[in-house]
């Protein structure tokens, strides 16, 4: 049965009323709600997607958005997070997308955890999104400091040992010495693998083969889920959500909400639909630096991810 209450209207009613509290009783008070509220979107979601900030997760869910919304007549200007197509039309299924890591979203993690017994969420389907952690660190930067919604930007800081000044902290000081940098990104990826080592459910589409081949990356979670959509209709969403397009749709302000709603026309370090590339973090960074945040990479990163500094350069969603 559909709660009475959306999931956006839940988050809403937690982030309002607790807005007049102290720091600390606000964040403490939000982290358990919100914990609640993420555990539940879990339980009830017929697909989980995890992916850390900039890994192409608001690009997924842009293409499975759409996926929905032609086949059933909906608008176009939302990206769905849980349950909003849902409650458009009960026949298409809730999600849930999540990074499962940081402040109430780690309930997820939690729960999924290698040593955790086991719950109704490790039968889910899940689709894990990992990407080099050198791409994510350097988007992540600009995410956090100039995208981020204020409520979360402070569970997160209230959720690390160090809280990160956005204002003032530069790059360099947030991907190599922050407590969300690239050390805290390796710790992710290699979590995420051992986690989902025994979900029968579970796959994983880097955002290196997410990026080349979107239609081939939608076809499998699709035949994960059993969803019968036709190459046509993946050829649409994957067209729908091109680059191109989707930087022309933020511009114009076109998105309501999902994760890509305008920031900041004049600025294009604030734009979701950025560069995105493949090995991208070059281009941001000195040849030293690079070389020594690949050093760190060989050395803590598991190898099954292959990461390596040899990717050519694709642009996409970051």
């Amino acid at each position: 049965m559909t709660p009475l209450l959306g999931d956006h209207t839940k988050r809403w009613l937690i982030l309002g009323p607790t807005s007049v509290l102290p720091h600390g009783p606000r964040v403490a008070l939000r982290r358990n709600l919100l914990s609640r509220l993420e555990l539940s979107r879990a339980r009830r979601a017929e697909l989980i997607i995890i992916g850390h900030p900039k890994s192409g997760n608001t690009w997924l869910r842009t293409m499975l958005s759409r996926l929905f919304q032609v086949r059933h007549g909906i608008e176009s200007n939302f990206v769905v997070k849980s349950d909003e197509l849902h409650r458009l039309d009960h026949s298409i299924p809730p999600l849930l997308a999540t990074n499962g890591y940081y402040s109430y979203e780690s309930i997820v993690g939690e729960v999924l955890d290698a040593d955790a017994p086991r719950s109704i969420l490790h039968d889910k389907k899940i689709v894990f999104l990992p990407r080099n952690p050198l791409d994510i660190a350097v988007s992540w930067f600009l995410q956090f400091t100039k995208r981020q919604s204020e409520y979360k930007r402070e569970m997160i800081n209230a959720f690390i040992d160090h809280p990160v000044d956005r204002k003032s902290i530069s790059r360099w000081e947030f991907i190599r010495h922050s407590d969300i940098g690239l050390d805290c990104l390796i710790d992710f990826l290699n979590t995420w693998e051992r986690n989902l080592a025994r979900c029968p459910n579970a796959i994983t589409i880097p955002y290196e083969e997410l990026r080349p081949e979107p239609a081939r990356a939608l076809r499998r979670i699709c035949d994960l889920c059993g969803w019968d959509f036709s190459d046509a209709e993946i050829a649409d969403a994957v067209e729908w959500a091109s680059f191109d397009n989707l930087r022309k749709l933020e511009a114009d302000g076109h998105f309501r909400s999902g994760g890509i709603t305008l920031r900041n026309r004049n600025d294009q370090e604030t734009f979701k639909v950025r560069r995105g590339k493949v090995g991208g973090y070059r281009d941001d960074l000195t040849p030293e630096q690079g070389k020594e945040l690949e050093e760190i990479v060989a050395k803590r990163l598991s190898p099954s991810f292959g990461y390596a500094p040899t990717l050519a350069p694709t642009e996409g969603i970051a």
